[in-house]
């Protein structure tokens, strides 16, 4: 084609208060977790509208310490965490990290999450919790998970890392279970460069994250959490005045901090996701109808009247009557200038460090299918008309070519 442009498959903002705020955070060498982590959770927390945010260092911590937090009400390690068998392999790590074993469902193929109808044929007795994925930020079948978590007494964590934006029936994704991971990896529409955070409106679960990002320390409180150089703590009487509340550790924890230099980044990108947000909203949806016309050879997911998808990216499926595979799709986009990325894997039968869990290929058919068939694209606010039609007008060339 004439006039090749490059569409990258993302973008990064920092603003120019984000670079206010590392200057600041350098000039007074306090760039450990400090003040504006704090401010960030506390901003993050209104923007889902939960009371409670706790900052870390990745969103596959933010995963891993959410499930930890079972811990503290009567799991024990090997416990089995209910997941979907396609995702980012983040999600599978996570459960493994946490301590405890992934037990896999396979996905519908038409919204790529976890098929709901099929989780309660995997709950035992060990179950301890359904971590449902938001994949490409549509919305899991929340309404039938919760059904069932409560039926079995289960947790829900909600992984909603490409999520945001994202709304099921009048919710905001992250206000749909007992917890909610999000990344905020340079991909995603907010941003801490690297980082993740946990939303919830309890408190208790909150204290324990807190514990758990600082090695499992006794106080959960954010001055002595995010405050290492204080030795001043209310909760020290507890042990008695000589003991050192900072080396008092009550749980097995990690290291999973944000730092205060991540934290200014984030404040800039909150400052201006509204507009993102809606840029890339208005990019998905274009794309969305537009795309109905590459049926059947290729299919994307579909928003019901019930959702909103969170825009994160574009999700492309090659369908069964396309004669092309997916790797002279990708290599005819990427000749042309479009970035992708593969719409991941099935995590218990294509990706390796998963085999001894005992699966085995053609367990999990759908995920499987997608693994071998599925891509995105950006969406991302850098994009605009000019570059969309682009995009739209070079995969009917290639569909003229290739069927």
């Amino acid at each position: 084609m004439k006039n090749k442009i490059r569409i990258n498959f993302g973008t990064v903002s920092v603003t120019k208060k984000a670079e206010r705020l590392i200057l600041q955070a350098l000039a007074k060498n306090r760039i450990s977790a400090g003040k504006y982590v704090r401010e960030f959770e506390e901003k993050f927390a209104r923007l889902i509208g939960t009371t409670e945010a706790v900052a870390l260092s990745s969103g596959t911590d933010a995963d891993a310490l959410a499930l930890a937090v079972l811990y503290d009400f009567g799991a024990k390690r090997q416990d089995e965490i209910i997941i979907p068998a396609l995702s980012f392999v983040a999600t599978g790590n996570a459960v493994l990290q946490a301590g405890f074993r992934p037990v896999f469902v396979d996905v519908e193929r038409q919204t790529l999450n976890i098929d709901a109808s099929r989780i309660e044929e995997v709950i035992t007795q060990k179950t301890r919790a359904i971590m449902p994925v938001h994949l490409m930020g549509k919305p899991a079948d929340m309404d039938t998970i919760n059904r069932i978590a409560k039926k079995y007494k289960l947790f829900v964590i909600e992984d909603a890392a490409e999520a945001y934006g994202a709304i099921y029936k009048g919710k905001a994704v992250g206000r749909l279970a007992d917890m909610a991971a999000f990344s905020l990896y340079v991909a995603h529409m907010i941003t801490t460069g690297e980082g993740g955070i946990v939303v919830t409106d309890r408190s208790d679960f909150a204290e324990i994250l807190r514990s758990l990002r600082a090695h499992g320390r006794a106080c959960k409180c954010n001055t002595c959490v995010l405050n290492t150089a204080s030795s001043y703590c209310a909760k020290r009487f507890k042990y008695g005045d000589n003991r050192d509340i900072r080396f008092i550790f009550e749980r097995i924890g990690f290291s999973s901090k944000m730092n205060e230099l991540e934290a200014a980044v984030g404040l800039g990108n909150l400052d201006i996701y509204p507009a993102i947000l809606k840029k890339r909203r208005k990019n998905l949806t274009y794309l969305m109808e537009k795309f109905r016309e590459f049926q059947p050879y290729l299919y994307t997911i579909r928003e019901e009247p019930n959702e909103q998808i969170g825009p994160h990216a574009f999700a492309i499926i090659l369908g069964k009557e396309a004669k092309f595979t997916r790797d002279k799709f990708v290599y005819f986009l990427e000749k042309h200038g479009i970035d992708s990325r593969s719409l991941f894997l099935s995590m218990p039968t294509q990706c390796p460090g998963f085999k001894y869990l005992g699966y085995k290929l053609g367990d999990f058919p759908n995920a499987e299918y997608i693994g071998d068939n599925g891509l995105h694209i950006g969406i991302h606010q850098e994009m605009g008309q000019k570059e969309l039609d682009y995009v739209l007008n070079l995969i009917k060339v290639f569909l003229l070519k290739n069927n």
